[in-house]
């Protein structure tokens, strides 16, 4: 005897249903390799190669995290650089002479299981506590002078975060700026799977819940023509903070922004400007 129309249609919303909850157990388990693309590197590469760039080691717990330090003799101040989801150190550090024309020095670390940072990243909490240790390593070598905070696509929102922090405890950054910035992940997640829970963002990284708590002036740069995150993003975080300086870079994408002269003529005068 066929089987009912009614419990054919049953078996497949079912199947489709399975499907789905498999799909969204695997993004939540799965979801730092969907978010992060560490590229390690051995334990003896050699990653400063000038004299007055120096590596450094931080402890976390459970980790070693890999900073490289570029040192002036008597510098204004320290850009605490942040960087994005890809790569490492041996590509992100990259432009030491801008910051010696600026005559900043420049503080930069590998989030865990990049370059030569040891663990791997498990948790939004774990990632806040790795930042905030390594600024704590470094804050004691800069009292007295200029401090930036720059986070640049990923690291927006844990700059933001962080400037937050040091706000609230009456220490703000003289100057925050936000490279390629999102408002949150789970709003960026909504725009590529708009089928995926905002429950299941374990890394909501909200950049838009800090930028109203930071004291200093912020800065916002995107490039007009980034296919990875709208320049739409922006323009909300300038909404949220309507004092935060928006430039919108002409022509530029997510990866190439800071080959634009009108990026670098915008950070030179901001920091020449503390």
């Amino acid at each position: 005897m066929p089987k009912p129309v009614w419990l054919t249609l049953l078996w497949i919303l079912l199947a489709g249903l399975g499907a789905y909850g498999a799909l969204l157990a695997f993004l939540w388990l799965r979801q730092e390799s969907i978010m992060f693309y560490p590229v390690p590197l051995p334990a003896n590469y050699k990653l400063a190669r000038e004299p007055d760039i120096h590596e450094r080691i931080v402890e976390v717990e459970g980790a070693s995290l890999s900073v490289m330090h570029l040192k002036l003799p008597d510098p204004k101040g320290v850009v605490f650089f942040l960087h994005g989801n890809a790569g490492n150190l041996a590509g992100w550090f990259s432009n030491a002479d801008f910051y010696r024309r600026a005559n900043y020095d420049l503080v930069m670390p590998d989030y865990r299981g990049y370059g030569k940072s040891t663990g791997h990243i498990a948790s939004a909490k774990q990632l806040r506590e790795d930042v905030r240790a390594v600024w704590n390593a470094f804050a004691a070598e800069y009292r007295g002078r200029k401090v930036v905070l720059y986070g640049r696509s990923l690291g927006t929102a844990l700059t933001a975060d962080l400037a937050e922090q040091l706000s609230a405890e009456g220490r703000p950054p003289d100057l925050t700026v936000l490279v390629s910035p999102y408002t949150s992940i789970r709003a960026l997640t909504s725009e590529y799977y708009p089928w995926v829970p905002a429950f299941l963002v374990r890394y909501p990284l909200d950049t838009t819940s800090h930028l109203g708590a930071i004291g200093g002036p912020v800065l916002l740069v995107h490039g007009e023509r980034d296919a990875l995150i709208g320049v739409h993003h922006a323009r909300s975080l300038q909404a949220a903070r309507p004092s935060a300086r928006l430039l919108v870079v002409p022509g530029a994408g997510h990866n190439d922004i800071h080959e634009f002269p009108l990026y670098r003529q915008e950070l030179l005068q901001a920091l020449a400007g503390l």
